[in-house]
């Protein structure tokens, strides 16, 4: 009864213009915000975990029952060395867990997380494990536990988790939102100067007539974030929040939201084996990869750019551009009696490591068999250190061995 009292009161909102609406439960008043919906879409959410107790991040992942390599992106944690899987994390520190947040019953909700009871559980208990996300009272709703209907041990209980999305913008700038619960000691100013908002952004987007929040309240807490919409990717799009990155091309690529201009950095992922090559055709350069080479004009830019993937196949592209001078970011050839990167429509097979003497060619994306060959490059070296190919190396040891004898 209180379930469908609930949902008509969220559809006859939908016939109001507001986009949300701040609710009371019955556990201590707690607020939290709504945001209806009427499509069968998702988005990408955060949800801001405040640890009850020690836990490796594993079992955070498991608890929330998400891919592990997920937590690590969405708190920017380095998921190449293994140990990252067992980390730590001690009770009452924050983690990052995402989420995808889909319209259920008219309103957005997480309904995926399914908990399986054990012999000692309550709903109290399993309501105190998720760090006041999910009330006690709500996954009582969720699932018609009553006295006479108690939980018992080995039953699976869903758990209704908060999640907005509000169509991933924020006045206009890209956005990811995360449900975020009031700590004690926290207020609207606080939790706006941590994660670079205001108090009235923080009002609007949860519908607050005074800037006034209680422990327990969650907010809808928005995020900048980067978006490839304007990257031309084939069969692919993604939101990555400020200073965390994603994992995409079946975990080959990684691709990095970079705080100074919020943009996205894709390169090698370096924790998968089985990638193939990463190469742009017709050069040396891999995904991720700049060269610069200075002229009396400026300075002229290669870069070799991820251009999405579609099932198994991975697409990237050569892109030229003219800047008033170098960055120092990219590749340098100081000395190098190889052609010059004027030089057009030659076809180089794969090389076994990259270096930094780039061809141009054309600019459409090429798709690759991901699963024919094995990655060969070693994402340990950076862009900047770049050998030269056998060949010039060749090439300029006998012009020294020439310059010496004829001297």
């Amino acid at each position: 009864m209180i379930r469908e009292e609930v949902q008509q009161l969220v559809f006859s909102l939908l016939l109001l213009p507001s986009l949300f609406l701040f609710i009371f439960s019955s556990k201590a008043n707690a607020k939290s915000v709504i945001e209806p919906c009427s499509s069968s879409d998702s988005c990408t959410s955060l949800l801001s975990y405040n640890l009850p107790w020690d836990s490796k991040l594993s079992e955070i992942a498991y608890r929330f029952q998400v891919n592990i390599s997920d937590v690590l992106a969405s708190n920017s944690i380095d998921p190449t060395p293994a140990l990252s899987w067992d980390l730590i994390m001690p009770a009452k520190s924050m983690v990052k867990v995402p989420i995808s947040c889909p319209c259920v019953d008219g309103i957005r909700r997480s309904m995926s997380t399914i908990y399986t009871v054990r012999a000692a559980d309550n709903v109290s208990s399993i309501s105190e494990g998720y760090g006041g996300l999910v009330s006690a009272e709500q996954i009582r709703i969720a699932n018609g536990v009553s006295v006479k209907n108690p939980v018992t041990g080995g039953q699976g209980l869903v758990i209704p988790l908060p999640c907005t999305c509000f169509n991933n913008s924020n006045n206009g700038a890209t956005t990811v939102y995360m449900s975020h619960v009031v700590q004690s000691g926290e207020s609207l100013g606080s939790i706006g100067a941590e994660y670079g908002t205001t108090v009235s952004n923080l009002e609007g987007i949860n519908g607050l007539g005074q800037p006034q929040v209680d422990p327990g309240d969650i907010l809808a807490v928005p995020l900048p974030a980067c978006s490839s919409a304007n990257l031309n990717w084939r069969n692919e799009s993604l939101i990555v929040p400020n200073g965390s990155f994603a994992l995409t091309a079946n975990n080959c690529i990684k691709c990095s939201c970079r705080q100074s201009d919020l943009s996205l950095q894709c390169s090698p992922s370096g924790i998968v084996a089985s990638c193939s090559h990463l190469q742009c055709k017709g050069s040396n350069l891999f995904i991720g990869d700049v060269y610069e080479k200075p002229t009396a004009l400026g300075c002229n830019v290669t870069a070799c750019n991820y251009r999405g993937h579609f099932g198994r196949k991975i697409f990237r592209s050569l892109v030229n551009s003219s800047h008033i001078q170098c960055s120092g970011n990219g590749s340098h050839a100081i000395v190098s009696p190889c052609p010059s990167s004027s030089s057009t429509n030659i076809n180089l097979s794969p090389s076994q490591s990259p270096s930094p003497s780039p061809f141009s060619a054309s600019i459409q994306p090429v798709g690759i068999d991901a699963s024919n060959a094995t990655n060969k490059h070693n994402t340990s070296i950076a862009s900047d250190t770049r050998l030269l190919s056998e060949g010039c190396i060749l090439s300029l040891l006998v012009l020294q061995l020439v310059l010496y004898f004829l001297c």
